[in-house]
């Protein structure tokens, strides 16, 4: 099993993160009529770059390395809107829409490329 989360790298948590990440941007589109609501993201690169962070130094004091900026241990940060909404929801159609449709088809990309990798690893493994 080690031999395949080697091959597979961070290909894993990617995928694992563009999950999440499409499931919040469901629930900001299906929270858009909601009062109050406050539209959500996941920062795909921030989350990323803790996961190569966490492998590549540790701190020996919580103080020597600067805190992210409002980010949460999943990447969740609040959605900064474009035109504000009289009832407080922050949600807008268009933007979500747009961000949805482009994380899906990351989220494909993703797919296809660990698709290929074990179309190799299998290719390898039967000898061909």
């Amino acid at each position: 099993m080690n031999l395949l989360n080697n091959a597979l790298g961070v290909h894993e948590r990617a995928l694992n993160v563009k999950s999440r990440r499409l499931e919040v941007l469901a629930q900001n589109i299906a929270n858009a009529d909601t009062p109050h609501y406050k539209a959500r993201d996941i920062d795909f690169k921030a989350v990323m770059s803790a996961t190569q962070q966490d492998n590549a130094m540790k701190s020996t004091d919580q103080g020597h390395f600067a805190q992210g900026q409002g980010l949460d241990a999943d990447g969740m940060r609040f959605r900064t809107p474009f035109n504000t909404s009289f009832d407080g929801n922050t949600v807008e159609m268009s933007v979500e829409q747009a961000q949805y449709g482009k994380a899906a088809a990351d989220y494909q990309a993703t797919l296809n490329f660990l698709e290929s990798r074990v179309s190799g690893l299998r290719k390898a493994l039967r000898g061909d």
